[in-house]
């Protein structure tokens, strides 16, 4: 018998409550849209593929056409920047100032050191070992960013990856656009990273937090890593070291960078999942306590947030009201 998938789940599961749904691939990543009312599917999805290739041809590090890339290779010159770049600039700032620094934007080069040097598909999963330059993290207080005339600036030599926070910005701006658009509940879904907005089901969004996202995988592969919860409003956001993963000269490296060494994050955790207000905050959280290590569930406890922290063991620790 063939394991069901994640994505055999979803449509399920759609199915059984009236639900529409539709998946696809964007932003390097599996997308979802999930309505309430069926017949407004197409509305929805229509507005959710607007805004993420807005975002695309803004903030990806990958596209040689993107806004991010012009000002990555701009040599510290002020660039102008557009409405949709400025904002997850800014929101990328805000969130490294909110976790003093342990989501840094300028590890772009870090991980390029390491190997993610191009759209996550195309990054060869094995190769030879790297000689990897032992360099600091350029830090987010290095970019400048003028919102009132559109501008940016990047010292020379810095590059910086929105990684950790366009995404989830990405799924926020969606779900409104397409709640808007449609005028019922929707739920939008990259990777994991997952907002919801208009009138949820009378029962919630039920919403499966696992180590890897794809919608593809087997749905239950690995006992704890694996659990089911309702959200009602705002976001939810999974950060995973087992997620994006590669091999050089033997040894297994990931897209986490702890700033601090310019190196893959190495600690107890191997995934986080965190429920905020918006998506991108869940996300800046998830990945923040990744990169914290034992002190995590403290540091999200003392903001106030829900969250279900998975050792290397597969052992979990739960935060705040996240069911267990």
């Amino acid at each position: 018998m063939t394991a069901m998938t994640r994505r055999d789940q979803h449509e399920r599961y759609a199915a059984e409550q009236g639900l529409g749904t539709a998946e696809w691939r964007a932003l390097g990543t599996s997308a979802q849209v999930v309505v309430t009312d069926p017949a407004r599917l197409t509305v929805a999805r229509d507005a959710v593929e607007q805004v993420l290739t807005e975002v695309d041809l803004a903030a990806s590090r990958f596209r040689p056409d993107s806004e991010l890339t012009r000002l990555n290779a701009a040599a510290g010159e002020w660039t102008e920047i557009g409405p949709m770049l400025t904002h997850a600039l800014r929101i990328a700032l805000d969130a490294a100032a909110w976790t003093d620094g342990l989501v840094d934007p300028t590890v772009g080069a870090a991980l390029i050191d390491h190997g993610y040097d191009r759209t996550f598909a195309l990054v060869a999963t094995d190769g030879p070992a790297l000689e990897v330059r032992v360099r600091e993290v350029p830090g987010w207080r290095q970019v400048e960013l003028d919102e009132t005339r559109g501008l940016a600036r990047v010292p020379a030599g810095a590059v910086v990856d929105l990684g950790a926070t366009a995404k989830g910005l990405a799924a926020d701006r969606a779900a409104a656009a397409a709640a808007d658009a449609a005028g019922c509940g929707v739920l939008v879904n990259l990777g994991g990273d997952i907002s919801v907005d208009g009138d949820a089901p009378a029962s919630g969004w039920p919403v499966t937090v696992t180590d890897i996202s794809d919608p593809d995988l087997p749905y239950a592969e690995d006992g704890n890593a694996t659990q089911t919860v309702v959200i009602s409003a705002g976001g939810l956001a999974t950060s995973s070291v087992r997620a994006r993963r590669w091999r050089r000269g033997g040894s297994e490296l990931h897209h986490l960078i702890d700033p601090r060494s310019a190196a893959p994050v190495v600690g107890p955790w191997r995934t986080v999942s965190v429920t905020a207000a918006t998506c991108a905050l869940a996300n800046t959280a998830s990945t923040a306590a990744i990169v914290i290590g034992d002190s995590a569930p403290s540091w999200l406890r003392e903001r106030g947030l829900h969250a279900r922290l998975v050792r290397h063991d597969g052992s979990v620790t739960y935060v705040g009201a996240w069911p267990t």
